[in-house]
């Protein structure tokens, strides 16, 4: 039967992360997590049965961490209301159409320099993830259940942040949000608080903002 030590299993995990990024899918099995979380042969088998178990729950991980940062980030910008106004500061009226876009360009800015830099491994991680996704459906499966999972609570967050954004709207936000934190963490891209600022403003305006054009 699996063992349940979370601290362990969270060890387990966060070694296997870091093995993504420098060794690849091919470099990581059972032993090699072992070793990098300084834990006795066998550990790994008794949390994950198979290479596979311990693939998804790498990715599990991935998005825990990420989903944390996320409802840390929400509750902060809760919390930095004063007494008594809206959720926008006085930017915009409390509500408004403009103040949701500004809040949201705000939001994911710090978000995508926060993941292109100190959370960069995570990201190649679970990149590498989805690249051995095409090839494993278990795992294929198990990150599109994760997909889904995180553009619910992405959608709570932005009611309890009072946000006014479609919730069917939050699904392109995350696949926008996803091809720009790969660009960023993989390619050739200044990393800065101005390009993360000018990617997320188009992100927002771009998925959220309403369409006024004709009808063709």
């Amino acid at each position: 039967m699996p063992r349940t030590n979370p601290e362990r299993r969270r060890a387990l995990t966060d070694a296997a992360i870091a093995l993504l990024v420098d060794a690849g899918v091919h470099g990581l099995s059972h032993r090699s997590v072992e070793r990098a979380a300084g834990l006795p042969a066998g550990t790994a088998a008794n949390y994950f049965r198979g290479r596979e178990e311990l693939l998804v729950a790498t990715a599990q991980r991935v998005v825990e961490l990420h989903l944390a940062d996320a409802r840390a980030a929400t509750e902060a910008s809760v919390a930095a209301r004063p007494p008594g106004t809206g959720p926008f500061d006085g930017r915009d009226s409390p509500g408004s159409r403009a103040g949701t876009l500004d809040r949201m360009t705000d939001l994911l800015a710090a978000s995508l320099l926060d993941a292109a830099t100190r959370h960069r491994d995570r990201y190649l991680a679970i990149a590498e993830l989805q690249l051995e996704a095409r090839r494993r459906p278990a795992l294929a499966a198990a990150l599109a259940g994760l997909a889904t999972q995180a553009s619910d609570l992405t959608a709570a967050m932005h009611a309890d942040t009072g946000l006014d954004v479609d919730p069917a709207a939050v699904p392109t936000l995350i696949l926008l949000y996803g091809g720009a934190v790969l660009t960023l963490v993989t390619g050739d891209v200044p990393v800065d608080a101005a390009t993360t600022r000018r990617l997320a403003r188009a992100m927002v305006h771009g998925s959220l903002a309403p369409d006024d054009r004709p009808e063709p």
